[in-house]
């Protein structure tokens, strides 16, 4: 499997993603907003774009499907649950499903409500396997819910189905937000070294240079995944001295997450 990553360098701060087979050259475009920079990206590695995939409806990450669909016909692929909002879906998706690309390239599709009701993540089973996050997770942060989306189910995906992944998954999110994210780690949890070392570590850097990370190292610096951690509660029973001692964990997760729509 072939991976290209694309810095759009635009005010939303996206990702765009080439997954490749590398015997064939065909190619799955992930997002496409800024298609025209994916398509040169593609032409350079000598790649065919022949599917794109919306990983939700929201036009940052669906607004680049027409033109992209006109320069090389390729098939649109999008949770089934979303393919009316988003139109011009070719293959609605559902969990366990399997996207194939060319002769060696499957991904897993996880049906991972929250940020939106219908979001898809694509789930590679590699000797170093990967997952396509859109606005679910991000390098240490989770996606909002403002747009059509539910906290409470956003917690369960982290919960039942990101944090059970492996430790090796390298995380592949649809923005570029690592330094407020860390940032907001800190804030919640000022005591979390790793996190400080990886913020030190993006001064001076553009979305283009942003590490990619493990689902371990999100473990040590994404606050969403240090629900246990006593620091983070203590901290938040200062603003929500209703949650107790020992919080629940989706009740820190909500806690963490309505702080975070206001940080």
């Amino acid at each position: 499997m072939l991976i290209e990553r694309i810095w759009a360098a635009n005010p939303w701060r996206n990702f765009h993603y080439l997954i490749a087979c590398q015997e064939t050259g065909e190619a799955l475009a992930i997002d496409p907003l800024e298609w025209r920079l994916c398509l040169e990206a593609a032409r350079h590695r000598g790649w065919r774009i022949t599917q794109i995939l919306n990983t939700h409806e929201h036009l940052d990450h669906t607004g680049g499907n027409a033109g992209l669909v006109g320069a090389t016909g390729a098939r649109v692929l999008a949770h089934a649950g979303a393919a009316a909002r988003i139109g011009g879906v070719d293959r609605g998706l559902a969990a366990g499903e399997v996207i194939r690309i060319g002769h060696t390239v499957e991904l897993e599709c996880l049906d991972t409500p929250g940020h939106t009701l219908a979001h898809i993540c694509l789930f590679a089973h590699s000797d170093q396997p990967a997952l396509f996050s859109g606005d679910t997770l991000f390098n240490a942060g989770a996606g909002n819910c403002h747009n059509g989306g539910q906290p409470e189910l956003l917690y369960e995906t982290f919960v039942g189905q990101l944090a059970r992944l492996p430790e090796t998954t390298r995380v592949y999110p649809g923005h570029e937000y690592l330094a407020n994210n860390l940032g907001f780690t800190l804030d919640r949890e000022p005591g979390n070294a790793r996190a400080a070392e990886f913020l030190a570590g993006t001064r001076g850097q553009d979305g283009a240079g942003a590490p990619v990370t493990t689902l371990a190292e999100e473990k040590l610096i994404n606050v969403f995944f240090r629900l246990q951690s006593p620091q983070i509660a203590a901290r938040l029973r200062e603003a929500f001295p209703e949650l107790g001692e020992e919080p629940d964990p989706k009740a820190v997760f909500l806690a963490l997450r309505e702080l975070r729509n206001r940080w």
